[in-house]
């Protein structure tokens, strides 16, 4: 009885509201009318005519507003990233290498050249501002939970053998990208730009380890907890550490323009790195305390935790270092406990790499022309680059693992894990690219090369185990 009288009311509620309101929508035409001295068939008339057009005018609006544009933008990037890494996971390779072949393919190299209009509608240059935005934001919160992931006991615990093998791979393939950069500087360098400027990032560029696409890399084998798959592991972070506090210092160099200047910048880096450590760093662990007993206060510590981490970029960005150098360091002063680093990632994570980071493999993708690699000769110059790559990074470490004592299959195999370069590596080229320090072929050439010694990991690691088989004991 009570839902029959309760239909009832409802019905009487519509019918009586609708009327209410066309009454006074009529009332308001004819004040209208009466104000703009208008005749109502006029209006009416001219309203029935044009309606469809008004219609496809407004929908044409719709369709070109920048929110609109942005969100259609997001829709073909995840979808055509999701596809590619299912595909590349298919041929045993990380989905990572998928999603950034993705973004090429999306950008003037394969859409741009077969389907410009195409290509147009969707990454027009004046559209490319929102996108770019998410991507920074995305690549910030990637850069802190790769700081997050960081296992700074387990540096310590091989710390001599780790810092060997780590810096070997950097000073290594650092000195031969220098001595690359001075064969081709007056080629390839930009306008304007000095030969310490381009010889530094190109030794920067050759030095650098994928970090998390070399864990996944280990998890997909199983070799995550082997003795390999600890030692590369830490290199690899050790190596990253490295990289990034000496990318700091080149682009400290390249903006303040000369030598000098540059121990400012540094000297602030050095009070901002102090002040996060002994200042920031413990008040952190006090929080996590707060965060493990007291449950109503969870939310406000994630939220201060979000500040710490833009703040940190923030300071790192007015100082003259990049915003994700100070991404990276948020990461790494987190508290240690394992359970809270954990929680604070898996809020994050998804969002980072499933949404936003694809979105920086389009950028880089519509920044990548391979089209420019138009001569025979820029393509014996990208040999000579992924010569020198492999040379330096699979080379150095394979040797200084050796020296540490590793076998010498052990060795081999640091060697392709730490030749691993992926996204950390398009990190790297898109901010030389955005200082003005590689040309658009340079950088077409570098995005390659992160490509291919990326792709060849798995394919090499699998040679090296037919080639050298373990012995089985007797």
């Amino acid at each position: 009885m009570k839902k029959k009288w309760s239909g009832l009311f409802y019905i009487l509620m519509l019918v009586g509201l609708l009327a209410i309101i066309f009454w006074i929508v009529r009332k308001g035409n004819i004040l209208q009318n009466e104000i703009l001295k208008v005749p109502v068939s006029e209006i009416k008339n001219t309203t029935s005519e044009s309606s469809f057009v008004v219609f496809l005018n407004s929908l044409k609006d719709s369709i070109s507003d920048p929110l609109s544009v942005l969100l259609l933008q997001i829709i073909v990037i995840i979808a055509f990233a999701r596809i590619f890494g299912f595909l590349f996971k298919k041929i045993g390779q990380p989905a990572v290498i998928g999603e950034i072949v993705a973004g090429i393919i999306l950008g003037p190299s394969v859409v741009g050249m077969l389907f410009p209009q195409v290509s147009w509608f969707l990454f027009s240059p004046n559209s490319l501002g929102g996108l770019q935005f998410l991507s920074q934001i995305g690549l910030i919160l990637f850069m802190f939970i790769i700081g997050m992931e960081l296992d700074l006991k387990a540096i310590s615990k091989q710390a001599f053998n780790a810092v060997v093998i780590s810096h070997a791979s950097i000073i290594i393939p650092y000195t031969l990208g220098m001595a690359l950069a001075y064969f081709i500087y007056k080629d390839y360098a930009p306008v304007g730009i000095s030969f310490l400027s381009f010889a530094l990032f190109m030794g920067i560029a050759m030095s650098i380890t994928a970090f998390p696409v070399l864990a996944r890399i280990l998890q997909e084998k199983g070799l995550t907890k082997s003795p390999l798959g600890a030692i590369a592991l830490t290199c690899a972070a050790a190596d990253d550490l490295t990289a990034w506090c000496i990318l700091a210092a080149v682009i400290a160099l390249v903006k303040s323009g000369s030598s000098t200047s540059v121990f400012y910048t540094i000297g602030f880096t050095i009070v901002y790195l102090v002040f996060m450590l002994k200042i920031v760093r413990p008040f952190l662990e006090k929080l996590a305390l707060v965060y493990k007993h007291n449950s109503k206060k969870q939310t406000s510590i994630i939220a201060f935790l979000f500040v710490v981490l833009i703040l940190s970029s923030y300071l790192t960005s007015i100082i003259g270092i990049h915003a994700l150098f100070g991404a990276f360091v948020a990461g790494v002063i987190m508290p240690a406990s394992f359970s809270f680093r954990q929680i604070v990632i898996d809020k994050i994570e998804d969002v980072s790499i499933i949404l936003l980071l694809p979105l920086f493999f389009v950028i880089t993708g519509l920044r990548t022309q391979i089209g420019l690699l138009n001569e025979c000769y820029l393509w014996v110059t990208f040999c000579w680059i992924i010569l020198v790559a492999v040379a330096g990074k699979f080379g150095g470490s394979a040797i200084a693992a050796r020296v540490v004592g590793q076998s010498w299959k052990n060795s081999f195999s640091l060697g392709v894990l730490m030749n691993t370069r992926g996204l950390m590596q398009l990190i790297v080229l898109n901010i030389g690219f955005d200082l003005g320090i590689l040309s658009a072929q340079i950088f077409a050439m570098m995005v390659l090369m992160a490509l291919v010694t990326t792709f060849m990991t798995g394919p090499a690691l699998d040679f090296i185990n037919w080639a050298m088989p373990e012995k089985i004991a007797k």
